[in-house]
């Protein structure tokens, strides 16, 4: 990826920058950003130690001057320019490669590397995604550039709370315990009365095959405008999922195991808590996982369908409409990080139950 990026900083020199023939070696910034990368090359090939340093610097130099200097040449930006991006582009990928290699052996460090990896990764898609928007001088309505963007979510925050709590802390949170607490609850009574595995699981399998724009506006009907019609196609969402899963994995014990409570005289309960659902928890978390994502979906594609003036579902149909495509796209990066940070709540309390099993070892 260096033996690329070096010597595209290095043609990038005598190429225009932008449409007006100015060249990059004419404008002192971009020369910087194209010696930078150059350096590094040399650096990294000189010593490897250097690899993680030096990339550092020049990617993230390189990404501040272009970004600072993109809006003075939006929609006319030249070949150039476009060779330090890719180049500035290479060298990040060459940092990230690198940190990912890295193997130490204390778990903290570990832990840190397992979020600085994405973190950059993800900081270098929106770098990306604002030079595209601006060199290209996109129009807002086709796509905002993050910094519009994030404009937009710092001067709507109390409309974009209310949405999140109408919407997540409301509908999806109460609609995911109910629709998962039943979902378990099933599950432990078709594995207990063998004749409902045959009629209900086929019912089950029915209701999760049932369109959102189908049910929701029968939600809306039966339990009106606010959020509990919300929390009830969250429910029916979640419902399947959570069923499927434990059934699956109150059946996962090994014969060998079964063997052994029954050879101790256990009884179906004894046998349960103390062999079945612990062997079914890596179950029961894949369903909860799936579902946290799920939930979220479901409340916002419910909310098109009827709702008070609040909602995540209910901003972003009326934005759409009034051409406000900065706040739909504020809209979904609260939901994208809400979802995020509630996956991760569940994978954490994953880790937490289900140590013992060899994946986390």
């Amino acid at each position: 990826m260096l033996a690329v990026s070096g010597p595209l900083a290095f043609v990038a020199l005598f190429l225009p920058a932008s449409g007006e023939g100015v060249r990059v070696a004419e404008m002192p910034e971009l020369a910087a950003v194209a010696a930078a990368i150059l350096v590094c090359a040399v650096l990294c090939w000189w010593r490897q130690a250097f690899v993680i340093p030096a990339t550092a610097i020049a990617a993230h130099f390189a990404a501040w001057i272009l970004v600072s200097r993109v809006a003075a040449i939006s929609g006319s930006s030249g070949l150039g320019f476009w060779c330090l991006v890719v180049a500035g582009w290479l060298t990040a990928w060459r940092l990230v490669d690198a940190l990912s290699a890295l193997e130490p052996r204390d778990i903290a460090w570990r832990r840190l590397l397992g979020v600085v990896v994405p973190l950059l990764f993800g900081i270098w898609i929106l770098i990306l995604w604002e030079l595209v928007v601006r060199g290209f001088a996109v129009p807002q309505v086709l796509l905002p550039a993050p910094g519009q963007i994030g404009a937009r979510l710092a001067a709507s925050i109390p409309t974009l709370w209310a949405d999140f709590r109408q919407t997540f802390l409301k509908a999806v949170l109460i609609g995911y315990v109910l629709g998962c607490g039943s979902g378990f609850v099933v599950a432990i009574l078709v594995d207990r009365v063998p004749f409902l595995r045959k009629g209900l699981l086929p019912i089950g399998n029915l209701v999760s095959a049932l369109p959102i724009v189908g049910i929701a506006p029968i939600m809306v009907m039966w339990f009106g405008f606010d959020w509990p019609s919300k929390a009830a196609v969250v429910v029916v969402m979640t419902f399947f999922p959570m069923l499927v899963n434990t059934v699956a994995g109150l059946a996962a014990a090994g014969a060998l195991e079964r063997d052994l409570m029954r050879t101790y005289a256990a009884d179906y309960w004894q046998d349960l808590f103390k062999l079945r659902l612990p062997a079914a928890m890596p179950f029961i978390f894949t369903a909860l996982k799936i579902n946290s994502t799920l939930a979220l979906i479901g409340a916002i594609v419910a909310e098109f369908f009827g709702t008070p003036i609040v909602g995540m579902g209910f901003r972003i149909s009326t934005e759409v409409g009034r051409m406000n495509i900065d706040m739909v796209w504020a809209e979904i990066a609260v939901a994208a990080l809400a979802g995020s940070v509630f996956y991760a709540l569940v994978a954490l309390v994953e880790r937490t139950f289900t140590f013992w099993h060899p994946s986390y070892r």
